[in-house]
């Protein structure tokens, strides 16, 4: 398991219920050297929150730990969130252009991200299966 694979982020257990832990992000410094800061976000703010499934280890609200991700992993999610979407809206709009006028091209274009995103929301049990997050007792504590 070698530490340049994954990304790590400190932070702090907001809420523990039914198993799953809300973790608030601290600022990070891997952030810094990352290529996929632009598209990612967690960067962006000090108030991100995750949730987390409990993994047979014990923790207390307000204990510091570690949130890791792996980074192929994350360009996964960017690709998800980002560039794909971004493709769909590209070719939609190239191809119904051919048959339709300019603006309602435009629209059928943007209105294909509505049930894109709700395939993925119906999905979200597959992506979490898939974008495993793994959470560590901080090693400061």
């Amino acid at each position: 398991m070698s530490p340049k694979n994954f990304v790590k982020h400190e932070g702090s257990i907001l809420n523990i219920s039914n198993g799953i832990l809300t973790v608030a992000l601290k600022g990070n410094i891997n952030c810094i050297a990352c290529n996929a800061k632009g598209a990612c976000g967690v960067s962006e703010s000090n108030a991100k929150e995750i949730q987390v499934d409990i993994t047979g280890q014990s923790f207390k609200i307000n204990e510091e730990v570690d949130v890791v991700l792996e980074k192929k992993l994350g360009l996964k999610a960017v690709f998800w969130a980002y560039v794909f979407p971004f493709i769909l809206v590209l070719c939609v709009l190239i191809i119904s252009s051919n048959f339709l006028k300019e603006w309602v091209s435009g629209l059928l274009s943007l209105f294909i991200l509505l049930p894109y995103y709700l395939t993925l929301y119906a999905l979200q049990s597959s992506f979490k299966k898939a974008f495993k997050v793994t959470i560590l007792k901080n090693s400061l504590s």
